[in-house]
């Protein structure tokens, strides 16, 4: 049985050790929609806390729970719960219990974090692939040769181009409409990547176009005439273009969207952008950024780039 009102929200100041587990999982909730984490990850960390609280005897406090519940917790996920539970998944509970306590601990509500030497478990997704830089510049020669070519074609160029300038997904690229591309100042153009759902606001941002990419678009729009979305064709029309590029440049990889993403972000790391700067690009959050980043740092030393070292100096 709860210590708290149920109907209130609470706050640290309203919880102490001897507070129960669903009283701090509330506060917990309204602190991450304070910070404006999204509402996948909110729902993601809250729903762990709930499998942790159903798990704890309802007479424990939360400055009774210890390392020993913490790990009996993560055994019952694995092996007693009856529920198959994936390796990412268990990661990511675990992830949600040290950040709970941590942050319990950071204000000063209980004076011994038990997550603290709880072990995380990492798991290792494959590598995605990327095009390298001769391959990009391959790629985009091969493309650029559709505009010069009789009878003369930019879209191949403009959509490929598009993709490696903003590591959108297939989805976003597919729902462009022309009234997000403000393009009338080449030195300020951007395009706006908008979701008409409200849950996916936080997904919105502005992601900078280069003059090259204006050049090709008013030339793709003198051929095609859109009139509202920027490429209306279907999402698999779009990847037979890329294939399109793939077999006239002769490469051995096929390009896709997920590829021209990942080769976008990972391009901006080895050119010094700001990790910040590339999360915002991707339009995800914090915590999904840390698994991003780090396949990114596997995939500059795959490459021939090692950035781990910059990664210490920005953890510094």
């Amino acid at each position: 049985m709860s210590d708290q009102p149920q109907n209130k929200v609470l706050t640290p100041a309203h919880l102490t050790e001897n507070s129960h587990l669903q009283p701090a999982i509330r506060a917990w909730k309204f602190f991450l929609n304070d910070q404006g984490k999204s509402p996948y990850t909110i729902k993601a960390f809250i729903g762990d806390l709930n499998l942790l609280d159903t798990f704890i005897p309802p007479d424990r406090t939360i400055g009774e729970i210890t390392l020993k519940d913490l790990e009996n917790f993560t055994h019952w996920l694995e092996n007693e719960r009856g529920v198959p539970c994936s390796p990412k998944s268990l990661s990511r509970r675990i992830t949600s219990v040290k950040s709970f306590f941590g942050w319990l601990h950071d204000k000063a509500v209980v004076i011994i974090n038990p997550a603290e030497k709880l072990i995380q478990r990492t798991v290792s997704s494959p590598l995605p692939s990327v095009l390298s830089h001769p391959e990009i510049r391959t790629a985009l020669a091969t493309a650029d040769s559709f505009r010069k070519a009789s009878p003369s074609d930019a879209r191949p160029y403009t959509l490929f181009k598009l993709l490696l300038e903003t590591a959108i997904k297939k989805g976003e690229c597919r729902d462009i409409e022309l009234n997000h591309l403000s393009v009338e100042d080449p030195e300020q153009a951007y395009v706006f990547i908008r979701y008409t759902n409200p849950r996916y606001r936080y997904k919105e941002r502005k992601i900078p176009l280069s003059k090259e990419w204006i050049d090709a678009f008013n030339e793709y729009v003198a051929q095609y005439e859109p009139q509202e979305r920027l490429f209306p064709w279907t999402a698999r029309r779009l990847e037979y273009i890329l294939e399109d590029i793939t077999e006239a440049a002769g490469l051995s990889k096929r390009i896709s969207f997920e590829m021209c993403r990942w080769t976008s972000v990972l391009t901006d790391l080895i050119d010094g952008v700001e990790p910040k700067k590339i999360r915002q690009k991707l339009g995800v959050s914090d915590i999904q950024f840390r698994e991003i980043r780090r396949k990114l740092l596997r995939l500059s030393i795959k490459e021939g780039y090692d950035l781990r070292e910059e990664e210490n100096e920005d953890e510094e």
